[in-house]
């Protein structure tokens, strides 16, 4: 077992001291971090919090898990790794579609 957990289900208004303040009940944590949207600035209402040994994150997940956290039960479980997703082939330029001057040829004027 890893000892990094994702923490799923949190109300928008957690921050990372608070996150981490509620996992120390159930040990040393390395680090607490909820993750913010980079355009808004608010919390995606989740995070992940790092425990300093497996026996902590597995304590973590058994006491912690359902456990209400600023009026919400929140989800603990082992963080899986990322994976790695190929960029949306979309984003920037002429964003597909039409655009960029391609005519379907249905409009051409002679």
């Amino acid at each position: 077992m890893a000892n990094k957990l994702f923490i799923g289900s949190l109300a928008y208004s957690v921050n990372d001291d608070e996150l981490k303040e509620f996992f120390e009940a159930a040990g040393s944590v390395v680090s607490a971090n909820v993750i913010m949207d980079r355009a808004s600035g608010q919390s995606k209402g989740f995070g992940f919090v790092e425990m300093s040994n497996d026996d902590e994150a597995a304590k973590a997940i058994k006491e912690l898990n359902g456990k209400e956290l600023s009026g919400r039960a929140i989800n603990v479980s082992e963080a899986r790794p990322r994976e790695d997703k190929p960029r949306d082939s979309y984003r920037g330029g002429n964003g597909g579609g039409n655009g960029g001057g391609y005519s379907s040829g249905r409009d051409r004027r002679y």
